[in-house]
């Protein structure tokens, strides 16, 4: 262990806690080439991606000033780095805020002007972005953890976009044990996030290995006892009947119950064709493809987890086929003989699955062997849950699983999530039963055993699993598989996965020139939101506050869904709370915060002239002036009105209506009369109800984009030619006392809240506005002969129904 009394085992640091950080050379090295260019650094679990980022955000502190961004994508990770982050700067701990969803957006304003490091989750800063809450320009440093995740439309690749487009000096520091599957998934994240540099230890280099040890990974296989094969072949015999049916219909060649996912999914894709093109065999298709799914899941479940977990499955299913609405897939699922005959054998049985005791065996023998933390994971919850029950009859036991409820079974709260985690530290309880909420990041302590009780699919995954042991000291992985099941299958898709991983990053490794180059020629676009697209260049090379002695110096070996993730805390919706902002001239657009979901509101943020501001809307998608909002409905959801029970969308055009003088309804994408088997004269019905009987005007865009443009213009049209202003409308509740002086005001003779602001401050109160004369009302700016006169005719004129 290295001693604690000598300057040359800490990193010494203006902006570091003295005698805190251990001095590691590859982590040194990592933060070097990380604090020069926007880098990927990829480190096994465990040996201190957080270390490289705050040593980079200590030395962007030091030469540069500004802000910190560290994104995490759960809250129990924003936690935890934000209790490191205070440990180991030399700042003020008020300096460094956390946001997360629990925080109030006004709050988040506030605090985000004060910060030097902001922790959050991706999810709300997206949203604060979009909705001009905070201003990227002064962060410096910008940290992207698990930034494996940065594919698709996740917040990740939003924020990144903006930031390099936004910030004045910005650097990127992306931070994955676990980077994706192929170089194709890493130059994904890469090219996503602005990534120029790619930073591979794994491991196998010398100044790594000195802080790990070996982890042995041994494959139990275990055998179904002949109940549990029984309840398997009759759910397989319904699977065979039901695939043929979808033989007959042409979408699959097989009726092998064993059939793989990645052809089930081709098969929806086939029978959607039918459906869309009105074939009535279409709809008899998706439900004997719903009933295979579902059946499925009950052998997964039988094979893989449990007999308690496959009854508690059942006994959904049987509550879903009651409820009203129920589909017919569910009813027939419930009622065919042989599925009935499975659930009698699963209700009957009367013993543990045999990875129970297996599971069983090798906690005891590490406990007895002198082990002292012990980590299980599964896929199901409700495993979870009976794993727990069952090893708590001999061991101390705690289960550890994601908020909310699934599939019937409680959650655990962001609290309850944190004591137990802590209580697993302190070595309160032995045994921590995880879901997939344990994988990423979180700082579990070092433990002498990870038990799967199934393979995992997806070599991400597994890595991540993997690198709860072998820290401290030597290690043991122990992953249970049933066999002639479907473990078999993920046992060969993830030991294939991992092995291409590990191959890619060693190659990636070998070959860092020509990645990077690739990098730099698809760069160009990410590269022109901000100067060069290099913003860190102009730095000098090396960690040069640090204290860089050579490895022979370092002393001996010293012995990591915010789902909705935004306001949590906001109020009842409202019509609409936003008027143009003090000192700007750029067009205002009220966003429904939901309407997140699509790119729209993000597109409008970042364009020039356009501010964005968020709300809970009860009325409208997008408010565009006092007196235009917008329903934005896709052809999909248009015809799920026409052919559901849902009318909702009539109600929400008849609010609109009520509260705003001109509502549109935009309608957006292609084949309105063909997409679904719904009569062109009913969608035509539809659309002249919303015109004529709601007084809404229909236009159709072709996708996110034309609605993006259109939604501009009107609000340009609105705001600058016709110089009208968001304002507030309807719920009295949501105005203050000078608000709804204004909306009375505005309210005479249609004159909007530009004039009406102008008289208020001009006369003073609602009163003198109404008892004031032509020539008076012509005086204030803005007033003309007209306006004056129809003021006066309001006012004065007698009331005639």
């Amino acid at each position: 262990m290295a001693t604690t009394d000598t300057e040359q085992n800490y990193v010494e640091h203006p902006y570091l806690a003295p005698s805190f950080i251990e001095r590691r050379l590859y982590q040194i090295q990592l933060a070097g080439t990380a604090r020069n260019d926007h880098t990927l650094v990829c480190l096994p679990t465990g040996l201190g991606k957080t270390t490289v980022s705050l040593l980079v955000t200590a030395e962007r502190f030091n030469e540069v000033g500004g802000k910190s961004l560290f994104l995490a994508p759960t809250k129990p990770l924003v936690n935890q780095h934000a209790d490191f982050y205070r440990q180991a700067l030399s700042i003020p701990d008020e300096d460094i805020v956390v946001f997360t969803g629990e925080v109030r957006p006004d709050e988040r304003s506030k605090l985000w002007k004060s910060a030097k490091v902001i922790i959050a989750t991706p999810q709300v800063v997206e949203n604060d972005i979009v909705g001009g809450r905070i201003d990227l320009g002064p962060v410096t440093h910008i940290t992207f953890d698990e930034c494996h995740r940065a594919t698709g439309d996740y917040a990740y690749n939003y924020i990144a976009e903006r930031y390099h487009s936004d910030a004045h000096d910005p650097l990127v520091t992306g931070m994955s044990a676990s980077p994706g599957g192929d170089k194709e998934s890493i130059m994904e994240v890469c090219e996503n996030l602005g990534l120029h540099e790619v930073e591979v230890m794994t491991e196998d280099d010398s100044d790594v290995s000195t802080y790990t040890h070996d982890t042995d990974v041994e494959w139990v296989r275990v055998q179904l006892p002949d109940n549990i094969i029984e309840i398997r072949d009759a759910l397989n015999e319904v699977i065979k009947d039901r695939l043929e049916r979808l033989k007959t219909l042409g979408v699959i060649n097989t009726t092998r119950p064993d059939v793989s996912q990645k052809d089930l999914n081709k098969v929806r894709g086939e029978l959607q064709k039918l459906i869309n093109n009105d074939q009535s065999e279409g709809y008899k298709g998706m439900s004997a493809h719903a009933e295979v799914m579902k059946l499925r899941r009950a052998v997964e479940l039988a094979e893989t987890q449990s007999v308690e977990s496959l009854r508690r499955y059942f006994e959904r299913q049987r509550n879903a086929a009651r409820s009203s609405g129920a589909s017919k897939a569910s009813q027939r699922f419930v009622s065919d003989p042989k599925v009935q005959e499975a659930m009698r054998k699963a209700t009957q049985y009367d013993d543990r699955h045999p990875k129970f005791r297996k599971a069983h065996t090798y906690l005891a023998q590490t406990l007895v062997d002198g082990g002292q933390r012990i980590i299980v994971f599964t896929e199901s919850r409700d495993t979870a849950e009976t794993l727990t029950e069952f090893f708590n009859e001999n061991f101390d036991a705690r289960r550890f699983v994601g908020q909310g409820d699934k599939d019937g079974s409680d959650g655990m709260t962001q609290k309850e999530q944190q004591e137990a985690l802590d209580n697993f530290r302190a070595g309160e309880f032995e045994v921590l039963v995880s879901t997939s909420v344990a994988e990423e990041g979180l700082d579990v302590p070092e433990v002498d055993l990870v038990l799967f009780y199934e393979p995992v699919p997806t070599a991400v995954r597994s890595i991540q699993r993997k690198g709860r042991t072998g820290r401290q000291a030597q290690g043991q992985v122990v992953v249970l598989l049933a066999e002639d099941t479907r473990d078999e299958a993920y046992f060969w898709i993830s030991k294939r996965r991992e092995d291409e991983m590990e191959a890619e990053l060693r190659k990636l490794k070998g070959v860092a020139k020509e990645v990077e180059e690739e990098l730099d020629d698809s760069q160009q676009t990410l590269g022109s939101f901000g100067g060069d697209g290099n913003g860190a260049n102009e730095v000098s090379h090396g960690l040069q506050e640090f204290d860089t002695k050579s490895a022979d110096d370092t002393g001996e070996k010293n012995a990591d869904s915010d789902a909705s993730a935004d306001d949590e805390t906001a109020p009842d919706g409202v019509v609409a709370t936003a008027r143009k902002r003090d000192n700007s001239d750029n067009v205002e657009i009220v966003a429904d915060q939901r309407e997140l979901d699509a790119n729209i509101a993000r597109d409008l943020s970042a364009r020039d002239g356009v501010d964005v501001r968020l709300e809970t809307l009860a009325v409208g998608d997008y408010v565009l002036s006092d007196r235009v909002a917008v329903e934005r409905k896709s052809v999909s959801d248009f015809l799920d009105t026409l052919v559901g029970s849902d009318r909702s969308m009539f109600e929400q055009v008849g609010d609109m209506n009520r509260h705003y003088a001109r509502p549109v309804v935009i309608i957006e994408g292609e084949d309105l009369y063909e997409q679904r088997n719904v009569h062109p004269n009913a969608v035509r019905g539809a659309i002249a109800s919303l015109a004529v009987d709601f007084g809404a005007s229909v236009l159709r865009t072709e996708d996110e984009k034309d609605t993006t443009d259109l939604l501009e213009v009107i609000a340009t049209r609105e705001q600058e030619v016709a110089q009208r202003e968001v304002s507030v409308h309807g719920d009295k509740h949501s105005k203050t006392r000078s608000e709804q002086q204004e909306y009375v005001v505005a309210s005479i003779a249609d004159i909007g809240p530009v004039t009406a602001r102008a008289l208020l401050e001009a006369f003073g109160s609602v009163q003198a506005v109404m008892t004031a004369s032509k020539d008076e009302l012509m005086e204030t700016q803005g007033v003309g002969e007209i306006t004056a006169d129809r003021i006066r005719e309001v006012v004065a004129e007698a009331y005639d129904p």
